[in-house]
């Protein structure tokens, strides 16, 4: 037997995707709540709210992809590459939804910033130890 004792995983709450998903949607609702406050209360210009809400998407993948990453344990850069494909799907879906937007360069600029920081992120979560 080994000296050394493995200490237990915690429980795998869902898969590492479903997770991360949700982990970025709480991540984009306090980006967006931020963003209301500031425009609300601060000296921030409608015009400006297009760059302020691809750093909260960014911001949102990243942190969803870390959180996907940790809880696979491997292949970081996959997982948290594919959390960022399906989140902004997902927020193109939506948008089209709500305001009959159609794709155009802003919504792909937006789909390949949160595929790379979901990767960045998940590559981030999977190489830190617990």
């Amino acid at each position: 037997m080994s000296s050394v004792k493995q200490s237990p995983k915690p429980p795998v709450i869902g898969p590492p995707l479903l997770a991360g998903v949700a982990f970025s949607l709480i991540w984009l609702a306090a980006g967006a709540l931020l963003l209301s406050f500031m425009l609300h209360f601060g000296n921030m210009k409608e015009n400006e709210l297009g760059t302020y809400s691809m750093l909260v998407h960014a911001a949102s993948a990243l942190a969803g992809g870390f959180s996907s990453g940790r809880r696979s344990e491997r292949r970081g850069w996959y997982n948290g590459g594919l959390l960022g494909g399906i989140y902004g799907i997902l927020v193109i879906i939506v948008s089209f939804l709500a305001s009959n937007a159609s794709i155009s360069w802003h919504s792909l600029l937006m789909l390949a910033a949160v595929l790379l920081a979901g990767a960045f992120g998940g590559m981030i979560g999977v190489n830190l130890k617990r």
